[in-house]
């Protein structure tokens, strides 16, 4: 029998597509051959990525990470305009955050920044500047709605904070029907773009929860009974470690959003860490086990590289420590075709190592 994995996608907006280098290797080196992927998961740009394997691996497709592809690629500034619009905004946003230039805050719901966005974008293409637009031309969402809840595997988990009630949120394909909503929710950074509403609730990006879900992935109320992995995969877009001290404010405003990025993953490892200890130490009946299908602990990454190695663990699918030396805040959001391609070229060589490594 194939090896059950979940398959959990880190968010961090344009480094992202380091995630869709590294499923592009995974896929490539055919490894739904020996395992099996009973679910996905994913916040912010993340989700993007999961979601689009996803749909893909439901509609049967092949090669599999084509759809992701042509979304990052579709996503770059193809055009003059749009090199130069992404560009300035960019260098403009870098000035801002090292206090060389003003920062002024205006509500992304705010009717004058709208104004304003229709004015400087104008003459670019609608999908560069319509983020629900973009999703739309990638994934039929009225196909998904004609779906339905798909509970067979591979299920999908998005991540999302209920602004509101202060409750992490997750949507969930096996519960209901994936919708662009969910996507633009699980994405919504708060000094970006306007709180999303979805059946009632109120979202922001899931950086505040879950990033990415980790724990939902082996619980069966989420999952199914007969869904949950043997391992989990984790494609990590924050880096753990810093070499220096952030002095400047623009280095310490990137350091904090790597850490905010990394909390909730390490919390949600190590709660599956302590599962893995009760397991190894007999702390279950053989009926519990044989229910929810485990045999064994469920292989993680390790948080930390100094804390003591232990059988079940495995490595991250993490960037390369050149790359992440030169990555920072402002390149979060950084549509430009060279950086992209960069991070998907990272994410391939990653991604290969992580399967030589996994053996």
């Amino acid at each position: 029998m194939r090896t059950k994995i979940a398959i959990a996608c880190q968010g961090g907006g344009s480094h992202a597509a380091f995630t869709a280098g590294a499923l592009q290797a995974l896929f490539e080196n055919n490894i739904q051959d020996k395992f099996e992927i009973v679910s996905l998961s994913g916040t912010s740009g993340g989700a993007i990525c999961a979601a689009l394997v996803w749909y893909a691996l439901k509609k049967g497709e092949h090669p599999v990470e084509q759809r992701l592809l042509e979304f990052w690629q579709d996503n770059t500034a193809q055009t003059y305009q749009e090199r130069i619009f992404n560009d300035s905004s960019i260098k403009t946003l870098e000035l801002t955050n090292k206090g060389l230039l003003p920062q002024i805050n205006i509500s992304p719901a705010s009717p004058l920044l709208q104004s304003w966005l229709s004015l400087v974008t104008m003459g670019l293409r609608s999908r560069f500047v319509n983020f629900p637009e973009l999703l739309k031309a990638h994934i039929d969402f009225q196909e998904l709605a004609d779906w339905g809840a798909l509970p067979d595997p591979p299920v999908l988990l998005l991540g999302a904070s209920n602004i509101l009630t202060g409750k992490l949120w997750m949507f969930n394909s096996s519960h209901e029907a994936i919708k662009v909503e969910h996507i633009l929710a699980s994405c919504a950074i708060p000094n970006l773009f306007p709180a999303v509403e979805v059946d009632g609730g109120v979202y922001w990006d899931g950086i505040f929860s879950d990033n990415p879900p980790i724990e939902e992935l082996i619980r069966p109320s989420f999952v199914g009974d007969t869904n949950i992995p043997q391992e989990i995969w984790v494609i990590k877009l924050n880096p753990t470690f810093r070499e220096t001290i952030p002095i400047q404010i623009d280095d310490i405003l990137d350091r904090r959003n790597e850490l905010e990025g990394n909390i909730s993953l390490f919390q949600s490892l190590r709660s599956v860490e302590r599962l893995n200890d009760l397991i190894l130490r007999g702390a279950f009946k053989d009926e519990f086990l044989q229910r929810y299908h485990v045999r064994e602990p469920i292989k993680i990454p390790r948080s930390f590289a100094e804390k003591a190695d232990k059988p079940y663990y495995i490595p991250f699918i993490e960037m390369s420590a050149d790359l992440q030396k030169v990555l920072n805040y402002e390149s979060k959001l950084d549509r430009n075709p060279t950086l992209i391609n960069q991070l998907i070229e990272d994410g391939k060589h990653q991604g290969k190592k992580f399967l030589e490594a996994r053996g």
